[in-house]
């Protein structure tokens, strides 16, 4: 037996999964496709992030490599700008976290998990996977240099992201009930000397004219900023040109990334990921568990990714740690049932976002400060708080809102 877990990949949630079942005891290997540091979306962090790091011993880490601070989120929409302060949430717990180039933050938590006595596997694909021994755990992997590696393990957690390595494998894999997009991005070096712009908080900006259509500008600590537009899945096809003058075309078309962006540098070449909202049949089977994007993957607008990922890890290190021992964990509802609560949360925004209703509730001019402070949790990350009136039966709460809006 190599270990008593193995995790497929070394992102946030295999880390945190790695640190907390070894501050348990437990012996865990991770096998990590890549070599770190490697390039990632998903760089503003939710403020719900930070007690997973904190309860996986890592926010030292993570707090001394100077990352931006984040306290919230800023929305613009036919020059009209509106911003949520996360310290003024519904929920209690952090308002804060950081905004964060992934190459280095995941590298980060990974050489924690390492530091406390997790090895790191590089460069290792997973090739097959066997649990048809209820007591072991069988992968089989192939190194850069084409050398074959059996792992046994009594348990597996499947922390490989958009690579969804057991989900392809088992045939778990279904449709996503979301529409189809695509995403273009790039890393620039911003220039911004705007007075009124607020590096403290990701800006999220809507096309002139196709509110399906928005961008991301997510400002780092070293002068560079994330920017990225999200797009149905055809509208990019129809825009001629190498992919980062598109990028730059259609990001001024936004009046306000036209003017933060005037003088920036865009020297990195583009990159673009579509079909990336994802989803399964199921979250765990015998001797194995789905973490994070892994399992499903909804959509980077409200930067819910990473927060997911950790949130499974959390929910999932405790059940695993207690099969170890012998004792009965129910899969089904301590793990899939809790992690869909805040997914299904999550996803009731994600479509009121696209359809517009969201979009119209985000910049009501008169709205209710205790409404917006309960939205202001979801957007911090605390989607699990079922103290939040807004958590419940999500859906019909946003239209309830927006009828409110309305008729007032």
């Amino acid at each position: 037996m190599d270990a008593d877990v193995l995790i497929i990949g070394a992102g946030p949630s295999g880390s945190v999964a790695a640190k907390m079942l070894k501050q348990l005891g437990h012996q865990v290997v991770i096998l990590e496709k890549e070599q770190f540091p490697r390039f990632s979306i998903g760089e503003s962090l939710l403020p719900q992030c930070m007690a997973f790091m904190e309860a996986a011993d890592m926010l030292p880490a993570v707090t001394a490599e100077g990352f931006q601070f984040k306290n919230g989120a800023a929305f613009s929409r036919a020059g009209k700008l509106t911003e949520f302060d996360f310290t003024q949430k519904f929920s209690p717990g952090w308002g804060t976290t950081f905004q964060v180039p992934r190459a280095h933050f995941d590298k980060v938590l990974a050489d924690s998990a390492e530091a406390a006595g997790v090895p790191i596997h590089y460069q290792q694909t997973i090739q097959s996977a066997d649990f048809s021994n209820p007591e072991q755990a069988s992968l089989t992997s192939v190194d850069a240099n084409g050398v074959h590696k059996q792992w046994r393990a009594k348990m597996v957690l499947d922390a490989s992201g958009f690579g969804r390595v057991l989900p392809r494998l088992l045939d778990l894999e279904t449709p996503s009930s979301l529409s189809p997009r695509r995403a273009l991005f790039t890393h620039i070096e911003d220039r911004i000397t705007v007075s009124d712009y607020d590096r403290n908080k990701i800006l999220i900006a809507i096309h002139p004219k196709f509110h399906e259509i928005w961008y991301w500008l997510i400002p780092f600590s070293n002068g560079r900023s994330s920017l990225g537009v999200v797009t149905p899945a055809g509208f990019l096809d129809q825009r001629s040109g190498e992919p980062l003058e598109v990028l730059k075309d259609i990001a001024f078309e936004e009046p306000r990334l036209a003017e933060l962006l005037t003088n920036a540098r865009f020297d990195t070449p583009a990159n673009t990921i579509g079909g990336y909202s994802a989803n399964v049949k199921q979250l765990y089977g015998q001797g194995f568990a789905l973490l994070g994007n892994a399992g499903e993957f909804l959509d980077p607008v409200f930067s819910s990714g990473v927060t997911i990922a950790m949130k499974s890890a959390a929910l999932a290190v405790p059940l695993v740690d207690r099969q170890l021992r012998g004792e009965p964990v129910n899969w089904s509802i301590e793990y899939e049932r809790a992690l869909r609560k805040g997914i299904e949360v999550f996803r009731a925004y994600v479509e009121a976002w696209y359809d517009g209703r969201f979009q119209q509730i985000i910049f009501e001019e008169n709205q209710l400060a205790s409404v917006k402070a309960m939205i202001c949790s979801i957007l911090a990350g605390y989607a699990w708080d079922e103290e939040n009136p807004m958590t419940q039966r999500s859906a019909k709460k946003i239209e309830a809102i927006l009828a409110t809006y309305q008729t007032a």
